[in-house]
């Protein structure tokens, strides 16, 4: 049985939701930096780098939330989950290293600001080159999904609920995201799926605050 190393509403929230829609049992063990349970000794020897997510396969562990969604849907590709070409595959690819280095980067600058610099006086300036920074990759996104009802293909993909993690944040450091006309539709399209409202419901959390 899988066992997903969480915390709610951070960027394990797509593999959460992923695991729910293969409809495969796993177990879920809530960690967190705001209470030092990602900073424990027998978290360590989980995940060296004291992030989330972590999925344990068994025999071994899975870090990183694109390496953890292409192993899903790898595994079970009966959830046609990836779409099986070489272009599908790629389009996958490059959605989930850009939304990675997203939130590296510009999620990063307004959330863990103390990354990028060790003097407190300049931790504003990053915030507010933050908020640009995330104004104009959602303008980018919201374009990048112009007339399209799914990320990658016609189908539901690993990408979407990646998506919707990045949609969240977006209220959460204070935009409207109900701005972005077409991100949000494709975030109503994901919240309704069953998976979605099971997972947001024990995750305790919502999209839109």
């Amino acid at each position: 049985m899988f066992k997903l190393y969480y915390s709610p509403g951070a960027c394990s929230l797509a593999p959460h939701i992923v695991l729910e829609e293969i409809r495969e049992p796993f177990d879920i063990e809530l960690v967190s930096s705001m209470d030092g349970s990602t900073s424990t000794a027998e978290y360590l020897k989980i995940n060296p780098k004291g992030r989330v997510p972590v999925l344990d396969i068994g025999e071994s562990v899975i870090t990183e939330v694109s390496a953890i969604l292409t192993y899903l849907a790898l595994t079970y590709p009966k959830s046609e989950l990836l779409e099986n070409t070489p272009v599908g595959l790629a389009r996958a690819i490059e959605w989930m290293n850009w939304l990675t280095g997203i939130h590296s980067s510009v999620i990063a600058q307004n959330w863990r600001v103390e990354r990028f610099s060790n003097n407190p006086s300049a931790h504003k300036d990053i915030q507010v080159k933050g908020m640009e920074n995330l104004i104009e990759v959602c303008g980018q996104i919201d374009t990048k999904l112009r007339n399209l009802k799914w990320a990658v293909g016609e189908k539901y993909s690993i990408v979407d609920p990646y998506l919707l993690v990045f949609f969240r944040w977006g209220n959460r450091l204070g935009l409207d995201m109900k701005e972005y006309l077409h991100w949000t539709k494709h975030a109503k399209l994901v919240e309704q799926r069953k998976a979605v409202q099971s997972v947001l419901k024990v995750e305790n959390i919502s999209i839109w605050n």
